[in-house]
């Protein structure tokens, strides 16, 4: 599938209102080109969602942004509480809310081809990172410095390092194991995964 991710950006024009739904337009046309494995390329969005280059051009600073948030639509963004068992919070949010901040209209095939996109195009794979991933991170942020202040969590706990550590289990499922996400087995062995990076946290 090819990506053109560096198409400059028109000037908007002044004044000029934004109609509505188009947004929604080109969203799903974007979403389609990606689901059905066709380039998404500018011709091909105006072709599919019916609007003028000008309009997507508004909405979109680059076919690299656009791609970005169509790959991610339909994913939620979590909260974990800080307050009460900070471990048993993060473990249902992890587990028991696994398909819930997937998102329930997420696709597992989506996550393939984000992950796949990612890697063919590292602007896109930025885009991805600044604009949602990383804010996705948030509430683990939070909940962990929350752990740490309270003293729960060691003092020199590396925040970042913990949650990349406690987030790459579950892609090595998918990426190099070849599982899908509701497999028992799967399933287990991220969690011990995610009970020894908690040990290794563990003030005590």
């Amino acid at each position: 599938m090819s990506v053109t991710g560096h198409e400059e950006r028109s000037h908007r024009g002044p004044g000029r209102p934004r109609e509505s739904g188009h947004d929604e337009r080109i969203m799903q046309a974007a979403l389609t080109l990606i689901d059905n494995d066709r380039p998404v390329t500018v011709n091909a969005v105006v072709a599919a969602s019916g609007v003028s280059r000008a309009a997507l051009y508004r909405r979109w600073p680059s076919m690299t942004d656009l791609i970005a948030a169509a790959l991610d639509h339909g994913r939620s963004y979590a909260s974990i509480p800080t307050e009460g068992d900070i471990k048993q919070n993060i473990i249902d949010t992890l587990f028991t809310r696994q398909p819930e901040t997937r998102g329930a209209t997420y696709p597992e095939r989506r996550l393939r081809r984000r992950l796949a996109l990612g890697l063919q195009d590292r602007e896109v794979q930025l885009s991805s990172w600044r604009s949602h991933v990383g804010r996705r991170r948030t509430a683990m942020v939070e909940v962990l410095r929350a752990g740490i202040e309270r003293g729960v969590l060691r003092p020199d706990t590396d925040i970042e390092a913990s949650i990349d550590l406690i987030n790459g289990v579950f892609y090595y499922q998918i990426v190099v194991r070849g599982c899908a996400f509701d497999d028992p087995e799967a399933m287990a062995r991220c969690r011990e995964a995610f009970e020894t990076v908690w040990r290794g946290m563990t003030a005590s």
